[in-house]
């Protein structure tokens, strides 16, 4: 897509991973353009076009458009208005989204991270496994009340080693396993990211003692302490949440 030929309403290039990216206008319609200009990005956007061919949920925001060659690789996605709740970028971190999704009432909050749980139901299901999950992936429309998945280009089929010193990623939601050489990396770590995803939205003074308990268990250390599958982990967090 010949970007330079349309009218670029916001310009995204100050990210560390390698890709640039626009909104545009075209047709009458607003796009979210993503094009690798590194041989990380190339393999990284090449991941998520394999995780989309395989997996769909209303709130993960997919492409409708691919261009894969051997010299450009794009993903042409709607535009979807909101706030990324941490806009990170070579300058830093700008949580001040988060910090504003964090004054929403709570019942908005839950619905939101229930939004998150559902479409790793359907990650899970897929046979795929979280790779950089944070809140720089959460898209929140406060008008519509909305929660929307974006950036999920790591995202990867279970089980899978570890090939270099450690994944991509938030440390602030990252497994003890995803810093480990050659370590394993399957659906428990998954279930890691889902119970920091809880806490880091909710909040830590905000969760309940039966809403504690499910994220303890979720993000215990030892990977085979934690709940064995996405579904039983959303399954105890409702259960918690609805009591």
């Amino acid at each position: 897509m010949d970007v330079d030929a349309m009218s670029a309403f916001a310009v995204f290039d100050e990210q560390d991973s390698g890709c640039i990216s626009y909104g545009i206008e075209s047709g009458g319609r607003r796009l979210f353009v993503k094009t690798a200009t590194t041989a990380a990005a190339h393999q990284s956007l090449g991941r998520a076009i394999r995780f989309h061919r395989s997996v769909r949920h209303p709130s993960i925001v997919a492409p409708i458009d691919v261009v894969d060659t051997d010299d450009l690789r794009q993903l042409i996605y709607p535009w979807h208005d909101g706030v990324v709740l941490n806009h990170a970028t070579v300058h830093g971190s700008d949580r001040s989204g988060l910090d504003r999704f964090h004054h929403l009432d709570p019942a908005e909050i839950l619905a939101a991270i229930d939004a998150v749980l559902d479409a790793h139901q359907a990650v899970a299901a897929a046979g795929f496994v979280s790779v950089d999950l944070y809140d720089g992936c959460f898209l929140y429309d406060f008008d519509s009340k909305t929660m929307r998945l974006i950036d999920l280009d790591e995202y990867r089929p279970r089980p899978f080693t570890i090939e270099g010193a450690r994944l991509p990623g938030s440390t602030r939601y990252m497994a003890p396993e995803e810093f480990v050489h050659n370590a394993s990396i399957d659906e428990r770590t998954t279930v890691f990211h889902l119970g920091r995803t809880g806490s880091q939205l909710l909040g830590e003074s905000h969760l309940s003692p039966a809403q504690q308990q499910v994220i303890e268990v979720a993000t215990r250390t030892g990977r085979d302490s934690r709940y064995p599958t996405v579904e039983a982990m959303v399954t105890a967090w409702r259960s918690a949440t609805s009591g």
